[in-house]
């Protein structure tokens, strides 16, 4: 197996409403990350395309995107696993350049969510659950993640302030990123005000400041083996440790007391592989679809306890100046969430990181960076970890 590293990372601005195709979407991710590695089309081998294809207006967007990037006759395929689909892509190069079937591959995310209704939307994010046992009972992502929510809060206490909290944290460093949808400030007082829009109930105990926003948007992650690494880059970012895994799709086969349970699996399997333990990572992304999900995210990848991961925002330690800074992009909360770029998109924040390269957002020189990312109501689970050397 060959060493593998991330050359190049590029993302399109996340909108709400963006005006383009798809094909123009994709290509200002993918023209970003070009730049960023200072290679040419043709010093690609394959690509990889993500997304989630109910939202697709075109079926088999792979050969669309592929021709329009510039990226035929060499091979593509497509990849979908939800909202986890650009980082399921990562992991899909990852091992075609390990294995040496090739030796440099551009992954592509993109998600043009605003060609159907928030409607159309919800009812397509239901069918994410099981269309024969759950989603037709009117189940949405929303409700799913409040009962995760509504288990956390009866076994550890913790309130709604405390996923208030993680809210205000996102908006604090989403008004920075000028790449995030939404860059306003967000203060804590805005959920108790019954008139703010923040307070807003949405499925109990979740509020509209605790919900991300959909979004257009595309990612882009160019990936080499050593060679071609060390050629092309001088500040290369290796993929040291890479793990997934896979649960029941519907709640009643879970424990939904404990968090996901694929965030906890594809967490120790990247630990594993990257011979670290949680102490080793200096800055992580995860998924904070809603703000529930980053909760429970500190505890299943082990920067704190079972039911003490309310402590770590509390005490501010999950702040870039903090002891393991969390989301300082704004995350999903603050940038969007266009589910086949997001993956993508958090993998560059780390990359960038990584190579002091962050600006305002930069954490202390990091070492090891991890990104954790969810498709679907923890039907699927990614983790990646990302090291300077």
């Amino acid at each position: 197996m060959r060493k593998v590293a991330i050359i190049g990372v590029g993302q399109s601005a996340f909108v709400r409403g963006y005006p383009g195709s798809i094909r123009e979407l994709a290509f200002e991710g993918f023209r970003e990350a070009m730049q960023d590695a200072k290679i040419a089309t043709t010093d690609i081998d394959a690509s990889v395309v993500c997304s989630s294809p109910e939202y697709d207006k075109q079926r088999s967007p792979a050969g669309v995107l592929a021709e329009y990037l510039g990226l035929t006759p060499q091979p593509t395929f497509y990849v979908e696993t939800l909202c986890s689909s650009s980082s399921t892509g990562l992991k899909l190069a990852y091992s075609l350049v390990a294995s040496g079937l090739h030796d440099v591959v551009a992954v592509v995310g993109f998600q043009k969510m605003s060609e159907i209704t928030s409607a159309e939307s919800q009812e397509r994010m239901g069918r994410g659950a099981d269309i024969q046992w759950e989603s037709p009972f009117g189940t949405m992502m929303p409700a799913y993640y409040a009962t995760y929510a509504r288990g956390h809060f009866l076994k550890y206490g913790t309130t709604p302030d405390d996923l208030a909290l993680i809210r205000v944290k996102a908006a604090t460093y989403g008004q920075i990123n000028e790449k995030a949808v939404y860059r306003k400030p967000v203060t804590f007082d805005m959920f108790s005000d019954p008139d703010n829009t923040m307070s807003g109930p949405v499925a109990s105990p979740l509020r509209v400041g605790d919900c991300c926003a959909n979004a257009d948007g595309s990612s882009c992650l160019i990936v080499a083996c050593e060679e071609k690494a060390k050629i092309f880059s001088k500040k290369p970012v290796w993929i040291k440790g890479i793990g997934a895994a896979s649960t029941a799709v519907n709640l009643s086969g879970r424990d939904l007391f404990s968090g996901l349970s694929v965030g906890i699996e594809a967490g120790k399997q990247a630990y594993k592989m990257a011979g670290i333990t949680p102490k080793h990572i200096n800055v992580a992304e995860v998924h904070d679809c809603f703000t529930i999900a980053e909760l429970m995210a500190y505890e299943n990848l082990g920067f704190a306890k079972p039911g003490e991961g309310k402590e770590l925002i509390r005490s501010k330690e999950t702040y870039r100046e903090g002891s393991i800074p969390v989301n300082v992009d704004g995350g999903l909360l603050s940038k969007g969430h266009p589910i086949g770029a997001t993956g993508g998109s958090q993998v560059r924040t780390i990359v960038l990181q990584l190579r002091g390269e962050a600006g305002a957002m930069q954490v202390k020189e990091p070492v090891f960076g991890l990104v954790h990312n969810i498709g679907g109501v923890g039907l699927y689970g990614n983790v990646t970890i990302l090291g300077r050397e």
